[in-house]
């Protein structure tokens, strides 16, 4: 055989190969144009997590190539756990499908129930957050509680939704500082949690986003249906420079960096997030869009019009504070797991 045949027949084949991985040769805006993105919602409708979840749904496709149509479906159950293990493990692979967890699901496999969190949490392709948290006790009006020292005295019982953020912070609280905090869980969202405050069913809610409360239930700070008792976070936010925070209640290191650890959840804030192995190109331009999403105009305007507080991190570093997160001395796990358990 000659030379020239060999060369074409080489040829003829490399043709052949492309041709039968035609997904290889898609660009990204191949890959999402006249497509659907689904963004799936850890929680119930109504709540903060949803009410962002569906705001970044409407803006967040005009800013991926392609200009995808993005569709919010609810995923609700367990604090977010069955949305993250379905991600982790069921979910299209391809950018197709992102969704938002709460802030906490993602730190369950380090410190909390293992065998409900079947995922590693640094392995998920990190879009952004729209939001840094900071979560609040608050006790509803007719308990007569005003200030958080109350509680070393006087038990509250706070409504939760599973292993999730408000589950954690009111075992943490208690476990950390001594205080008579009973927990009553299982509640679908917090939406559901607000309900049975409003029946009598529980005293109150820890773990409460302040941005979630200003933007859902403005008017109970108005009329004084609910009393903000304590900031459940690393820093302050500068609306509650009053309202104590509980880093500064913490006698000594070691409380103060199982805090730490347990609190990096508030910075994770309002996450989104796509299935680990996402291809590089497809999850990079997520990421673009993300961050040109919550420069845009018209979202934040959207958001202004929600009273929805913006305070975005990106990708990125999201990424970095998992791995951070990730690498705590595990002595302090071990502490923080004894407590949260």
């Amino acid at each position: 055989m000659t030379m020239g045949r060999i060369l074409r027949l080489l040829s003829v084949a490399s043709i052949a190969c492309v041709a039968a991985t035609p997904g290889r040769a898609q660009s990204v805006e191949q890959f999402y144009a006249n497509r659907v993105i689904s963004l799936y919602i850890g929680f119930s409708v109504g709540g903060g997590y949803d009410i962002y979840g569906r705001l970044v749904a409407r803006h967040i496709g005009k800013h991926i190539p392609g200009n995808p149509t993005v569709v919010p479906t609810n995923m609700e159950g367990a604090g977010s756990l069955k949305l993250m293990n379905w991600l982790y493990d069921g979910a299209p692979r391809d950018g197709s499908a992102i969704g938002t967890v709460n802030r906490g699901a993602p730190f369950e496999p380090l410190v909390g129930i293992q065998e409900f969190a079947r995922f590693d949490a640094t392995t998920f392709t990190w879009i952004g957050s729209v939001n840094d948290e900071v979560s609040v006790c608050v006790a509803w009006k007719s308990t007569g509680i005003t200030e958080f020292s109350e509680l070393y005295e006087r038990e509250l019982i706070v409504g939760g939704t599973g292993q999730g953020a408000e589950d954690v912070f009111s075992k943490l609280i208690s476990g950390v500082l001594g205080v008579r905090l009973r927990l009553i869980t299982g509640y679908a969202g917090g939406n559901e949690v607000n309900y049975a405050m409003e029946r009598g069913e529980v005293d109150g809610r820890c773990g409460w986003s302040w941005s979630s409360i200003k933007s859902t239930r403005q008017q109970w700070l108005d009329d004084g249906s609910i009393k903000i008792l304590l900031q459940v976070a690393l820093r302050k936010h500068p609306d509650l420079p009053d309202i104590p925070l509980i880093m500064d209640l913490a006698d000594n290191e070691e409380k103060r960096q199982i805090l730490r650890l347990v609190l990096g959840r508030g910075v994770l804030g309002r996450p989104f997030l796509a299935p680990p192995g996402v291809p590089a190109d497809r999850a990079a331009a997520l990421q673009h869009a993300f961050d040109a999403m919550v420069r845009d105009p018209e979202f934040l305007a959207d958001a202004e019009r929600l009273r929805l507080e913006i305070m975005p991190i990106s990708g990125s570093e999201l990424q970095r504070l998992m791995t951070e997160i990730y690498a705590t001395p595990p002595d302090i796990v071990a502490k923080a797991r004894i407590i949260l358990r």
